[in-house]
């Protein structure tokens, strides 16, 4: 036989939502003992002491009669479930077990609810069970949508950190032994041993997405960082050579990068940055696709260390053959970059030139009229690859320059 009902009028949601306080501390210690269970995924509460974790569920759980009490509205921006995301987030609990916690907690409510079924007409109960999950789903999204925020925040000041530390080495503070011990930890890289540092421009982003998670599997410790007008990497070697450095990061390139020569620990990092821009400063900006290292550019880097000594150079090794017209000028001096890029033959040369061995012949002695001097011997050969190489260094020649003025 059913027992039968209480007398008097049914209670309402809101009263048994008050009627449920004085059991609050029952509920608590159920839920407490309902989260940990022989799956360590579900449970990892390690950063949370027991009585921040037997708070926190209190919180919870007394908000959840706020709410079905109609004492507190909006269970989607809940403060109180907001706090307790962000905390967990900064505690470092995997959201997983947030929200198992939270599901956990309205399941035992709605248990006690249950047990007070009989004081409720059916019709109520039914309203009951129906706001009683709303707040559960609208106190979750609270909590998950914190959670997150938290955790982008905390990304943004580590990465903002690791970039600072970065700048730091760029600038030469690695030479402060106690620093470099820290930024060697921070960012996951050696004090010392041999380092390049690649820097990569272009118009959108010169590096594919991901360069130190690919070298990383490729087992090459590196650190990369984003400015304004260029991407700079720090790669470790580690008894690596910078060839087999390069051949794994030529096919991450998409605009224009350089490589410096190797130095020695974190401390020569801010030498090797200068080096790796000078480098980069003789590739064309037209170039896409190209990595070259230092050591293939040092004619072109030792003209752009000094414009105004190139200037002179430049001038006194052609200038009867720039002052030409256009047309000619550009034949003449295609004809006699191709002539020493062929080790001085007229007759390898006139392939490439699609004419005959006689007409770059002819042209040769007109370059050596215009300049009054003759293109063969040694120091000839050197002049005159460095004043080519000088033209076609082209705007980084004269923007240098300019700076010196």
């Amino acid at each position: 036989m059913a027992a039968p009902r209480k007398s008097g009028p049914a209670a309402s949601s809101p009263e048994l939502a008050a009627a449920l306080r004085n059991e609050i501390p029952e509920l608590t210690r159920r839920l407490m003992a309902a989260v940990f269970t022989d799956n360590p995924e579900w449970t990892d509460y390690s950063a949370v002491t027991r009585a921040d974790l037997r708070d926190g569920c209190q919180r919870f759980l007394t908000r959840i009669l706020d709410l079905l009490g109609g004492q507190a509205a909006d269970a989607e921006h809940d403060d109180v479930a907001a706090a307790i995301g962000k905390q967990r987030a900064e505690q470092g609990v995997p959201l997983e077990a947030m929200q198992r916690t939270f599901r956990l907690g309205g399941r035992i409510v709605w248990e006690a609810l249950l047990d007070k079924a009989g004081e409720v007409a059916p019709g109520e109960f039914r309203e009951t069970g129906t706001a009683m999950w709303a707040v559960i789903d609208g106190m979750s999204s609270a909590l998950v949508t914190s959670y997150r925020n938290t955790e982008l925040d905390r990304v943004r000041r580590d990465e903002r950190r690791r970039h600072g530390l970065i700048e730091d080495v760029l600038a030469g503070r690695a030479h402060d032994g106690l620093f470099a011990a820290r930024a060697s930890r921070e960012l996951n890289l050696p004090v010392h041993g041999d380092y390049v540092v690649v820097v990569a421009r272009g118009e959108a982003h010169p590096l594919r997405t991901g360069s130190e998670t690919a070298l990383a599997a490729m087992g090459i410790r590196s650190a990369w960082h984003d400015r304004a007008d260029s991407t700079v990497g720090l790669i470790a070697l580690e008894h690596r050579t910078i060839e087999a450095v390069l051949h794994q990061l030529r096919p991450q390139v998409r605009g224009r990068a350089a490589v410096s020569p190797a130095v020695a620990g974190l401390a020569g990092i801010d030498a090797a940055h200068t080096l790796a821009l000078l480098a980069l400063d003789t590739v064309p900006d037209k170039a896409a696709a190209v990595l070259v290292s230092l050591d293939e550019r040092y004619p072109e880097a030792m003209l752009l260390r000094s414009p105004d000594l190139t200037e002179l150079l430049v001038t006194r090794t052609l200038g009867p053959v720039l002052e030409l017209p256009a047309k000619e000028r550009d034949i003449l001096v295609r004809t006699l970059s191709v002539w020493l890029a062929e080790n001085c033959s007229a007759a390898n040369a006139a392939p490439r030139l699609h004419c005959h061995r006689n007409t770059v012949i002819n042209r040769l002695q007109r370059i050596t009229t215009l300049l009054g001097r003759p293109l063969e011997g040694q120091r000839s050969y050197l002049e005159l690859s460095l004043a080519l190489a000088a033209l076609e260094l082209g705007d980084p020649l004269r923007e240098r320059g300019a700076g010196n003025q």
